[in-house]
């Protein structure tokens, strides 16, 4: 009996021991927590028909444009003000998006392309606490939105021409897509391998729209027409990336 007893206080003191030499996971106030991973943008996107605002206004019926999925590298810092309430930065490699024709513009294809960027900041609240390994959170925040890049693809050049009763390639469009502010709607959740190394998977929502507005001229510079459309993108982003804490 004495045998099995000291037996189970030697059992006892090894488990203590081996509790006392693993990994903290605690997060607490002063962690910073690094991440890098794949950023997936898929819009849920909708528009107005092209319409011209000058010199005649007039809206080219049945015509509209959508936009494709993006991939890129996203950066990421998390702050925790304490065990539970945390701000973090996201920030992507700018993503290029492709502007497709659909309706009446469908037979051109492939409208454009340009860059976006989207820095976002986000407060946000884990639930559980500091010790638990797998934490569940949520967050909200805001982004600015600006265009780079913004190019346009000869049919499109040629269409829009001839809105202005020019032939094929005999004018120049540009193109400038407006910066905005949106909301940001987010949740995930983090898993904590050990005392540095991690893994977050989040998905964010984002209520956003922006204007196109394209200027039509001759080869020469001289003023034909200016043109609009409204886009809606409101697009779903999936974050998954490795994180670092120190």
């Amino acid at each position: 009996m004495q045998r099995q007893q000291r037996l189970l206080q030697a059992l006892t003191l090894a488990g203590l021991g081996a509790l006392a030499t693993t990994p903290a996971l605690a997060q607490q106030a002063g962690d910073w927590v690094l991440g890098a991973g794949w950023l997936h943008f898929s819009p849920r996107d909708s528009s107005q028909p092209l319409t011209v605002t000058a010199p005649v206004p007039s809206v080219v019926p049945g015509s509209g444009a959508g936009v494709g999925n993006a991939d890129t590298l996203g950066l990421s810092a998390v702050y925790f003000v304490d065990p539970n309430w945390a701000v973090e930065g996201v920030l992507g490699v700018p993503p290029k998006f492709k502007l497709n024709g659909e309706g009446t513009l469908a037979r051109v294809g492939q409208l454009g392309e340009a860059r976006q960027w989207s820095p976002t900041i986000l407060g946000k609240y884990y639930f559980g606490n500091g010790n638990d390994a797998f934490r569940p959170f949520v967050g909200l925040g805001g982004t600015y939105v600006w265009y780079s890049d913004v190019s346009l693809t000869p049919g499109l050049q040629g269409a829009v021409g001839g809105l202005a009763g020019r032939p094929p390639l005999s004018t120049v469009t540009s193109a400038k897509l407006d910066s905005s502010f949106a909301p940001v709607f987010n949740a995930g959740a983090a898993w904590q391998i050990d005392r540095h190394w991690g893994i977050s998977l989040s998905v964010s929502y984002i209520p956003l729209k922006t204007k196109a507005t394209l200027t039509t001229t001759t080869a020469t510079g001289v003023p034909l027409l200016t043109s609009e459309a409204r886009l809606k993108l409101n697009p779903v982003v999936t974050y998954l990336s490795a994180t670092y804490r120190f």
